[in-house]
């Protein structure tokens, strides 16, 4: 099933999940200054994970940002926050208001062109909020974004477009994978937000 229009949607999943696609959110200006200041502004790196016991380096960057420095460990690595800059705040509010949600943190990827992506993955860490929202915020390069069934296998396909925002909440993670598929019609630089809320115990919180 392949979703390509911008008009809001409500729930893309047809079962087992709640997943809404809100459209685009941000206009062209704001798209331009925000895509510019994160490419400047973020504490950009190569993410790393150990598996099989080699450890992996991906092309793809990523950044972690909250409102204190907290610490968790995912595939053997540690990894801590960033605190706040002022533009990730303005949008984290964006988001918050159009998503009728909180979040504390917000997790970003810099995928430099359509070779880079994303496999098939489900968002269930333990600290996470059980069946918390996660709402994905795109700029740059448009890209499609696919669902795939645990069970049934069923796929659901959605372009993501400049400046909107997908929002996975309930059992999506439960029931669902998703992945951005490498492509080779995208030349250019897209930039991806997930907001999220993690609870975290004061042990993983340094400030």
């Amino acid at each position: 099933m392949d979703l390509f229009s911008s008009d809001k949607i409500t729930n893309i999943l047809p079962f087992d999940g709640t997943t809404n696609y809100h459209g685009i959110i941000l206009d062209k200006s704001q798209c331009d200054f925000y895509y510019q200041q994160l490419l400047e502004k973020i504490n950009w790196k190569n993410d790393e994970a150990i598996i099989f016991g080699k450890k992996i380096i991906t092309k793809r960057k990523v950044a972690w940002y909250g409102a204190s420095k907290y610490s968790y460990t995912y595939s053997k690595v540690t990894k801590t926050a960033n605190l706040w800059i002022k533009e990730l705040l303005e949008l984290k509010e964006i988001v918050e208001k159009e998503s009728k949600e909180t979040y504390n943190s917000c997790l970003l990827n810099l995928y430099h062109s359509g070779d880079e992506g994303m496999a098939y993955h489900s968002d269930g860490e333990k600290m996470m909020k059980k069946n918390g929202a996660i709402a994905s915020l795109s700029l740059g390069a448009e890209r499609k974004f696919s669902f795939k069934h645990k069970e049934t296998k069923q796929r659901i396909d959605i372009v993501l477009e400049r400046g909107s925002l997908l929002v996975m909440k309930g059992e999506t993670q439960k029931n669902w994978l998703h992945r951005l598929p490498p492509t080779k019609k995208v030349n250019s630089p897209r930039i991806n937000l997930t907001f999220r809320f993690y609870i975290f115990n004061i042990c993983q919180v340094y400030f």
